[in-house]
Formats: C-alpha cells, sequence, structure tokens
C-alpha cells in the first residue's frame, strides 16, 4: 500500500502535518518504499522552501535558481531530521534552508574573494544602515551613528561600508569617471616586461658563471657581452676558432644543465 503524507495542517500555520510521515521513513530501510515516501515529504515542504528563497529576491540572483538552493537545503533537512529528538521539522528546517541560500551567496555570489568576517560586518553594516535610514532624513547614517547603533567598532564599520562595495566588481571596458576621450580601467593596466625574464636568468646562472675556469669565463665574456666572433676571440687567446666553438658548447650546455638542476 503506497505511503501519503497527510493533508492534514497545522491549526496556525499553513505547514503540512508530515509528523507520522517522519516516524515511517525513519523506520523504513533503504529501498523504493523509503525513497518514494522520502520525496512525498519533501513534495510537502517545497512551498515553504521557495518562501524562505523569496526573502533573498532582488540581491543579484534569479529567483529560480534561489528556490533550487532553497530545495537543496530542504533535502539536507529531511535527510538530516531526527524526529525522536521530538522538535518541529520546521524548527529544524528553517536554519537549515535558510543557511543554504546564505552559504550559496558566500560561495558563489561575490565577485571579489572577501573573508567570512568581512562578509559579516557587511550584512551589520549594510541592516544598520537600513534601520538608520528610517530615523534620519535628509543625510545617510555617519560611521559613528552606524557603530553606535551595531555596537560595533569604527573600523569594522568602514571594513563593512568598503565590502558593501566588493559584492560586484567593475568592467575592465568601463570608462575611467571623468574622461571624456573613452579611456578604460583596462587602459590603465601595465603589462609584463619581458626584461624582468633576463633579470632572472642572468641572477640565476651568475653563481654558475662565477665557479667556470677563467678561461671560459673570458670566453663567454668576450662572446656574448663583448660582441666578438669566434674568430676574433681566437685571435685574441691565441687558438683555433673550432676550440673556441666546442669551449662556448660545452659552457653552455654545462651552465644550461645546472641552472635547470637547480630550479628544479
Amino acid at each position: 500500500m503506497r505511503n501519503q503524507v497527510s493533508a492534514k495542517r497545522h491549526p496556525h500555520d499553513d505547514a503540512p502535518d508530515t509528523t507520522e510521515a517522519f516516524r515511517r521513513l525513519a523506520s523504513l530501510p533503504p529501498g523504493r518504499p523509503h525513497d518514494a515516501l522520502r520525496e512525498q515529504i519533501v513534495e510537502a515542504w517545497l512551498p515553504m522552501a521557495d518562501r524562505l528563497a523569496g526573502r533573498f529576491r532582488n540581491r543579484g540572483e534569479s529567483l529560480e535558481d534561489l528556490r533550487q538552493v532553497a530545495a537543496l537545503g530542504l533535502v539536507k533537512a529531511v535527510d538530516r531530521y531526527d524526529p525522536e529528538l521530538g522538535n518541529a521539522f520546521e524548527s529544524y528546517a528553517v536554519p537549515t534552508v535558510t543557511g543554504e541560500i546564505k552559504r550559496h551567496f558566500r560561495d558563489h555570489m561575490w565577485t571579489l574573494h572577501v573573508p567570512r568576517r568581512v562578509q559579516d560586518l557587511r550584512n551589520r553594516v549594510r541592516f544598520a544602515v537600513q534601520e538608520l535610514s528610517g530615523t534620519i532624513s535628509g543625510r545617510g547614517p555617519t560611521v559613528a551613528e552606524i557603530a553606535e547603533h551595531a555596537r560595533m567598532s569604527e573600523e569594522d564599520v568602514q571594513a563593512g561600508l568598503e565590502a558593501l562595495e566588493s559584492f560586484t566588481a567593475l568592467s575592465l571596458d568601463a570608462q575611467v569617471s571623468g574622461s571624456d576621450d573613452g579611456y578604460s580601467l583596462s587602459d590603465a593596466l601595465g603589462s609584463a616586461d619581458p626584461a624582468l625574464d633576463v633579470v632572472i636568468d642572468r641572477e640565476a646562472v651568475k653563481p654558475r658563471l662565477q665557479a667556470l675556469p677563467e678561461r671560459e669565463r673570458t670566453i663567454l665574456y668576450m662572446r656574448f657581452f663583448g660582441d666578438m666572433t669566434q674568430s676574433r676571440i681566437a685571435d685574441e687567446l691565441g687558438i683555433s676558432q673550432m676550440h673556441v666553438s666546442r669551449l662556448i658548447s660545452r659552457c653552455c650546455h654545462r651552465l644550461r644543465h645546472q641552472v635547470m638542476r637547480d630550479a628544479a
């Protein structure tokens, strides 16, 4: 016989009465009957999850996505709820679903990574500003007023106010304020200097060059810093051009191998 979730309602709210269904669910072993009853309980409580999702509308996320997150939180609540503890399911499900939605905003909706503490400060500051705005006319609340109202330090209020601007980021194609020639943020960004790679390479090879025998070190200096040809180096040192070529190749190979080994 198919299990059914009772349509009976609590006398003071519109929550479904699933007390008996949860008791049956706890007694059923894993399998089709268990999964079917679990699905019925979830469906019975989906309207509540949708209402909780609606509280977070107009915050940068679509209501449909919020409903999906709330439904996920509801499933977690159904799976973790223990009817033997004697607490009503709703008192357990509401904070579970709400926490799942808030976690979604924290993990997926911030353009910039903001520490959890700063996110909490942002929320406290935002609520304080909203509450004070109803009592102050003609201007916004000051940092000192927010700090006193929210019982926060002025430094924490400043951090919370800065975090209010971190939820979304400005496009790099956005025109710089005060510019009338189309100058955008991307135009103000620097680029990598290729000369930095040369500096790094020189510093890496310097101790290995100093460890070379004097003749090899002199040949490399004449070739790569004096810009001398192999023939001219051979004439200067009184050796053959072929010998110079072999020495340069051998030294370069040894230096490359030693530097790569040091890097590894």
